[in-house]
């Protein structure tokens, strides 16, 4: 069995036993491994942290298919745990959306969330998206289901329509998307436990995502708490980016005001930790090898 076969088996697994999955979203291959080394047993990739890393812009659409695709590719390679992956709203039509499946399953991935967002789409805590009409959203997932080669690749579908429209045409939606075949379900953004409280309802033995933003339209609950809603997966995708920025303005601050870190040093990893968190004794251990 590849690397790839049993970390798509070892999702299916996840998905099947029991508790809330919580994925902590990884911006780049450093922050997988710091997920993966924690003992998480998943990793999200974002979209919002490959625009931010890559780019140092806004999740609005523009990082394209192939940056996408290379960072989740980059990801599954560090780790050794699932990863699943945000594809957008698969890059075009259904016979893009099939290309795009098979893109990230070559990838590596575990499984990708297709949304209903017009292109260029934005995140979806953010005002002023649109959405494609529920039919149209339909036949991608169609051909999402149609173009994958592994069982165990899992397919999510996305609706953003609760800040379009509302949370009923969102639940609507959502019920099409999974006769359409999607095997997990994420409606994005609701705005109160109550909402929340209703999807569990609405889709009971049915996975379903919820997606936690700090300071986003989401209330900040615990996975047990969204567990107990009826949640299988929860994902915080960008904990880890607004700590690393955090950490950098601190230290950059230090630095410009001070000039030195000297201030700044118990809250950096020293010189030797963090070689040795990144594996430089194994690296120089094969490059011995061949000397």
């Amino acid at each position: 069995m590849t690397k790839i076969e049993r970390i798509r088996k070892r999702f299916v697994e996840l998905l099947n036993g029991p508790g809330i999955i919580v994925m902590p979203g990884a911006p780049d291959a450093l922050a997988a491994k710091i997920i993966e080394k924690t003992g998480f047993k998943a990793i999200f990739t974002t979209g919002y942290g490959t625009s931010a890393t890559r780019l140092a812009k806004p999740d609005r659409g523009l990082v394209d298919f192939y940056e996408m695709v290379e960072r989740a590719k980059e990801i599954v390679d560090s780790v050794d745990i699932p990863v699943f992956a945000d594809a957008d709203t698969g890059y075009g039509n259904p016979l893009n959306t099939m290309r795009t499946v098979r893109s990230f399953e070559d990838a590596g991935v575990a499984g990708i969330f297709l949304e209903d967002q017009v292109w260029p789409k934005r995140c979806g805590h953010m005002e002023g998206k649109q959405v494609i009409p529920t039919d149209e959203m339909v036949q991608k997932i169609r051909a999402a289901v149609d173009a994958r080669r592994d069982k165990n690749f899992m397919i999510m579908s996305r609706t953003d329509a609760r800040a379009v429209y509302d949370l009923d045409e969102a639940i609507e939606r959502s019920h099409k998307y999974k006769e359409a075949g999607a095997d997990l379900i994420f409606i994005e953004a609701p705005q109160s436990v109550e909402e929340l409280k209703r999807i569990g309802e609405e889709f009971k033995g049915v996975p379903l995502m919820a997606n936690i933003i700090e300071h986003g339209k989401t209330p900040l609950l615990t996975a047990q708490e969204l567990q107990n809603l009826g949640f299988k997966l929860v994902v915080f995708p960008l904990t880890n980016l607004y700590a690393a920025t955090y950490g950098m303005m601190g230290a950059m601050q230090e630095l410009y005001e001070k000039g030195t870190t000297a201030g700044y040093i118990d809250r950096l990893v020293s010189f030797d930790k963090f070689n040795e968190f990144i594996g430089l004794e194994e690296t120089n251990a094969i490059e011995a090898r061949y000397k």
